[in-house]
């Protein structure tokens, strides 16, 4: 793991010595060794350029490396270059990353970003954990008709787990209680409680609003 993580890690010079390599070779006449080393050369300094270090950048998250990962997305120069569903991640890394920084202006920029690299070979609820977040930063800065807009389209569009749809219904269940529309906020509480979430910080805030809805009459 380690040899392949230092493969990843350094394409691009690898890339750049095996141009010169080819190039030696071309010169001494070895045009079927120089053809195969300027192979190697374009696919490794291609699959720099078009799929990046994400690889690289998950296996530090997971690890809770949060420095190295940003040292791995900071390799990256060109990210319009990374193929549309490679792009996609990168911009929803960043986005998260943004969100523990507390940056949520930079983080609602990198969610848009990801929602306009969009690709067909990512399902939905990916660009449904998008429209999620948005939600989420939009009520945080007390838009309502934003944060609404964006976590129906959230639940329209798919969520990958049970704790993000539990999330977004309860942040709905949120918004209309607190605005008074109670039959509608209860609708969305009973289906936060179906989804089933597993975490317990959601499980705990179920339990408390229900103790707050148990006690709106009708």
């Amino acid at each position: 793991m380690k040899f392949y993580h230092l493969l990843l890690e350094y394409r691009l010079p690898l890339g750049v010595f095996l141009i010169i390599g080819a190039v030696a070779l071309g010169i001494y006449g070895d045009w079927f060794s120089f053809a195969f080393v300027l192979i190697l050369a374009l696919i490794a300094i291609g699959s720099h350029f078009f799929f990046g270090p994400l690889r690289l950048v998950q296996d530090a998250m997971e690890k809770g490396d949060i420095e190295m990962a940003k040292k791995y997305l900071s390799s990256i120069k060109y990210p319009k270059l990374l193929f549309k569903p490679v792009r996609q991640g990168y911009y929803m890394i960043q986005s998260n990353l943004a969100m523990m920084d507390k940056d949520y202006s930079k983080a609602e920029g990198f969610l848009q970003d990801s929602l306009k690299s969009k690709s067909d070979l990512i399902g939905q609820e990916y660009e449904g954990a998008s429209y999620l977040q948005l939600g989420m930063l939009a009520a945080q800065k007390g838009d309502v008709k934003g944060a609404k807009t964006n976590l129906k389209l959230a639940v329209q569009k798919g969520l990958p787990d049970n704790d993000s749809r539990a999330t977004a219904f309860m942040q709905l269940a949120s918004i209309e209680l607190t605005s008074k529309q109670f039959k509608i906020g209860k609708d969305y509480f009973k289906k936060a409680k179906a989804a089933k979430p597993q975490s317990k910080e959601i499980k705990e805030r179920l339990a408390e609003m229900e103790k707050y809805v148990a006690r709106i009459p009708g």
